[in-house]
């Protein structure tokens, strides 16, 4: 039987640095909420506001299926794979850090905030290189669809990665709407909304709102109530 689990932005963990506004989905570091600690084998989902001149000094991950998605302002990252780049709105990037790797992300602007998603799903194998590539999903790069940028097979032109999942990238303008199709393989759904809002069966999501869903049996239609983008992640049971 489907099920749902809603998570409203105001019900998010939240965490003030200074230099670091953050607001936690789901546990993470000294937040700690047994109610919503992942779903399936997606981990981390942080909202962060990053001041200007500040960031996340070189720091190491591994076995982590690490995504940044760049709302506003612009996000200096560097790492030991020899990558440095800025990233900027509408921009995604991906980084697996398989067997380890390295990274800084900084705020260059001396007056500018940067907000941003970062995402960590769990990998379904260990180790492996580094992987490292950015997805640009502008205005006419997706419309009144979902596009599947990453996922265990490649389909669909999209990336492939360290899990049997799917990361899809929604834009629709007020009134238009796609369908969530059941699918045995990955039954499992999170909708992460970045602005604007929907509409999935009795729930309303706007700005920052969660909603997963479990054992999707039966068509669901998402429709924009106002212009919208979100992201949707399908998942297998198994990690």
């Amino acid at each position: 039987m489907i099920q749902f689990k809603f998570r409203p932005s105001h019900e998010r963990g939240a965490r003030d640095h200074g230099w670091l506004q953050a607001r936690f989905s789901f546990s993470f570091s000294d937040y700690y909420d047994p109610e919503h600690s992942g779903f399936h084998s997606l981990v981390v989902m942080n909202n962060d506001i990053i001041q200007p001149q500040g960031g996340f000094g070189n720091h190491p991950h591994d076995n982590a299926e690490i995504f940044t998605y760049v709302i506003s302002g612009e996000l200096e990252h560097r790492d030991s794979m020899g990558n440095g780049s800025v990233i900027k709105p509408g921009d995604l990037q991906y980084m697996s850090a398989g067997d380890g790797v390295h990274h800084s992300e900084f705020n260059p602007s001396d007056s500018e905030k940067v907000e941003l998603y970062q995402i960590w799903m769990l990998p379904n194998q260990k180790g492996g290189q580094p992987i490292y590539e950015e997805k640009k999903l502008g205005k006419d790069q997706v419309k009144n669809e979902v596009k599947i940028l990453f996922s265990d097979d490649g389909r669909e032109g999209s990336t492939p990665i360290r899990q049997n999942a799917t990361f899809g990238f929604g834009q629709l303008e007020e009134g238009h709407s796609v369908l969530l199709q059941p699918d045995q393989d990955k039954p499992n759904a999170w909708i992460q909304v970045i602005n604007g809002s929907l509409t999935l069966g009795d729930f309303q999501l706007g700005q920052a709102d969660g909603l997963g869903i479990e054992k999707i049996d039966y068509s669901l239609p998402i429709k924009a109530e106002q212009n919208c983008k979100f992201f949707i992640f399908r998942l297998s049971e198994s990690e």
